[in-house]
């Protein structure tokens, strides 16, 4: 079982939240609003993403990694891949 199962409707929502923001970002667009407004918005969905990939990185770690489901390798490259795309 996940980690985040516990935290599953809150992962959900802050997704949803992001999905608006992307579909915001598409209104602009087509709008053709001002560049760095657009650039702006940009960040604020990237931050979104981020909070929600380290939520699930936390959870990995206090549920499946101390429960002894994944090892600590496992974290570290996740950890990585998620470093890596900043």
């Amino acid at each position: 079982m996940p980690g985040y199962v516990g935290d599953k409707d809150a992962v959900l929502k802050r997704l949803k939240r992001v999905e608006g923001q992307v579909r915001g970002l598409q209104r602009m667009v087509e709008e053709e609003r001002y560049c760095i407004d657009v650039v702006t918005q940009v960040a604020a969905v990237r931050s979104a993403l981020e909070e929600v990939a380290l939520k699930l990185l936390d959870d990995h770690a206090r549920h499946c990694v101390a429960a002894g489901e994944a090892g600590v390798e496992e974290l570290v490259e996740a950890v990585g891949r998620f470093v890596r795309t900043r």
